[in-house]
């Protein structure tokens, strides 16, 4: 039986052939929150993304890589859907959109809330998916 390569999200694995994608610190507005004033205004939000990424041909085409262009689309149109009262649930959304490209074997996804808490320098949630 062979053993499911360990997956790791800070290095790229040349033994499991995985490439590190990756979108850091990427800032929109959204509307996300559970009290009335977070359903009414947008407020900032930070996005962290990390993918364990099948790597590909090696060939120079980009229609054989996951485009990190593509994520921080998929993360916009995720926003733009509407009001989502959980970071929690922001955080699988996105780690959703990500697994749904089948050369992405895991997503670690961290949304923080820079502006909640006045002496924090932000506060938020990360998960990381599988597959």
């Amino acid at each position: 039986m062979s053993k499911k390569p360990m997956i790791s999200h800070h290095v790229a694995s040349a033994a499991a052939r995985l490439r590190h994608v990756f979108v850091r610190d990427l800032e929109l507005d959204a509307l996300i929150g559970i009290y009335d004033q977070e359903k009414l205004k947008p407020q900032k939000i930070i996005v962290n993304i990390d993918l364990s990424v099948t790597e590909g041909s090696g060939d120079d085409d980009i229609s054989h890589v996951v485009s990190y262009e593509i994520v921080v689309k998929k993360v916009e149109a995720i926003i733009a859907a509407g009001h989502i009262n959980l970071v929690e649930t922001l955080c699988e959304r996105i780690a959703e959109s990500c697994l749904r490209d089948s050369r992405v074997m895991a997503a670690r996804v961290r949304v923080e809330k820079p502006d909640i808490i006045p002496n924090a320098r932000s506060v938020g949630v990360e998960i990381e998916r599988s597959r």
